[in-house]
This record gives C-alpha cells, sequence and structure tokens, in this order.
C-alpha cells in the first residue's frame, strides 16, 4: 500500500475514537419494495456491503419510523434459497442496530457482536434519520492504522 493512501487511513487509536472518526458518511438507501436486483445493483454500483432499507412511514413525505438493512450475507441467504423474488423489506435483517456518532469504537464491536450483525446504522436516535453507517471493515481499519 502506498504511504498517501495510509496516510488517509491514519486516525486516532481504537481506545479513543469515536464512531464519527470511522464510520462512512452517508447511506445507501432503498425502499422497503426494491427488489433482490435492485439491491445487488447498488452494492455492486457502489460497492458496499449492506443497503439501508426505509420501512413504515406515517404519513407521505414524512421520514421513515423504521429502518433496516440487508448485508451481503442476506442477499447470499436468499440467493441461495433460490429466492430471487424477495424485497428489502423482506430481507430486511430484524437485528439491525443503531449508534450515535459521540459512541466509541469498542461500543460500537460490543453492539456488532451483541446483535450478530457486520453493520450499526449511526443515527441520533432509532426514528431519526440515518446519516452514516459503520461496518467491521470500519472498526479494523481503526484497529490497523489508528495512531497508538
Amino acid at each position: 500500500m502506498s504511504s498517501s493512501r495510509t496516510s488517509r487511513l491514519i486516525g486516532p487509536a481504537f481506545e479513543h475514537a469515536t464512531v464519527a472518526d470511522a464510520m462512512r458518511p452517508g447511506i445507501i438507501s432503498c425502499r422497503a419494495d426494491a427488489s433482490l436486483r435492485t439491491i445487488a445493483e447498488f452494492m455492486a454500483s457502489y460497492h458496499v456491503h449492506a443497503v439501508v432499507v426505509e420501512t413504515e412511514t406515517v404519513e407521505p413525505g414524512a421520514p421513515p419510523q423504521r429502518w433496516g438493512i440487508v448485508s451481503d450475507v442476506d442477499l447470499a441467504r436468499a440467493a441461495a434459497r433460490g429466492d430471487l423474488q424477495a424485497t428489502a423489506g423482506e430481507l430486511a435483517g430484524s437485528g439491525v442496530a443503531f449508534i450515535g456518532p459521540a459512541e466509541s469504537l469498542k461500543r460500537a464491536a460490543e453492539l456488532m457482536v451483541h446483535h450478530a450483525v457486520s453493520h450499526l446504522i449511526v443515527s441520533a436516535a432509532p426514528t431519526a434519520r440515518p446519516f452514516g453507517i459503520i461496518s467491521t471493515l470500519d472498526l479494523a481499519v481503526a484497529l490497523a492504522w489508528g495512531r497508538g
């Protein structure tokens, strides 16, 4: 890896880093009625391993009240079952977990283990619009290149 690439990855030591230090800002999202093919296209086009699913809304134009995640593993599971007509809402894992940007990376790791997930939605509250996502790979980057 070139030194310029490594220098962009260097951040605070894992023990002192927050979710905001390691998360990926922005989300790739879809509606609950999105097809398996659409989810796969998003993952392939944006080179991501998870898509945030917008579910129930109270009224038209209001922010969704519930969020979900379809991971690459959920996609593979549906493909292995031959469930190619599945929608994002049907595939969205029930183990979705939220974390605030000021939380520690240790807390993020604890939540991932507790919920058996590889991605957490970063949001001010579970009903608020997400503004980022943090994955196990983001934790690995912080562990590998955090200043110690």
